[in-house]
């Protein structure tokens, strides 16, 4: 996950709950649906055989497709598992603690709409910062709203991707590619659209290619 020439891409977030085993084929049908950089398996509240099964199941779906599998909180579980990487937030593992755990791997962390916290993140080795909310979500308590100036002012003065989060759609994201995000990570834009999944990538990425 690095900033490039492809300009701004998806960013999968699995969904709060999920069957591993029946979800194997919605998430092969969604990523062959169009570009995306990376899936971030989020599960909480499971137990370590459970999340392990999920990775098992789902980490070989997106690998072959080049996307970069992402564990949500779970550092210590990435290289065990061949994960490309972690996602950590300001309350789960300390940024550099998972990037000893994570060798080479990607770590991504949560910088809310914190400056401080974003400099303090790429001095910890972070590969990519993440802002918001930016919009009303229902996946997560965000009580910390960020505004798009925040993208602008971090895609001037830094070389680190940034991924911006919290309640993106395709109606909605086009001043975010246009403040300067690297990625967008989205939820229900995806599994919850009307015509499901596949046509959620499809409509993000025609989103995003329309703001750029």
């Amino acid at each position: 996950m690095e900033r490039g020439a492809a300009g701004c891409r998806l960013y999968l977030v699995t969904p709060p709950t999920l069957d591993p085993a029946a979800f194997t084929d919605t998430l092969a049908a969604t990523l062959d649906a169009g570009d995306v950089a990376a899936l971030q398996l989020r599960l909480k509240d499971v137990d370590d055989d459970t999340l392990r099964y999920a990775i098992d199941r789902l980490r070989p779906v997106a690998q072959s497709r080049g996307v970069a599998f992402l564990l949500n909180d779970r550092p210590d579980l990435v290289v065990a598992q061949g994960c490309d990487g972690a996602h950590v937030g300001q309350q789960d593992t300390p940024a550099a603690v998972a990037r000893k755990l994570l060798g080479d791997r990607t770590l991504g962390v949560t910088c809310h709409a914190s400056r401080d916290l974003a400099f303090a993140a790429g001095e910890a080795g972070a590969d990519y910062v993440a802002f918001g909310a930016f919009f009303s979500t229902t996946t997560k308590q965000a009580p910390i709203r960020a505004d798009p100036a925040i993208l602008r002012w971090w895609s001037e003065i830094a070389t680190l991707p940034a991924v911006a989060i919290g309640g993106i759609t395709a109606a909605n994201c086009a001043e975010l590619v246009r403040a300067g995000a690297d990625f967008l990570a989205v939820v229900g834009a995806v599994w919850a659209h009307p015509d499901g999944p596949a046509a959620g990538v499809r409509a993000m990425n025609t989103a995003i290619a329309a703001a750029a």
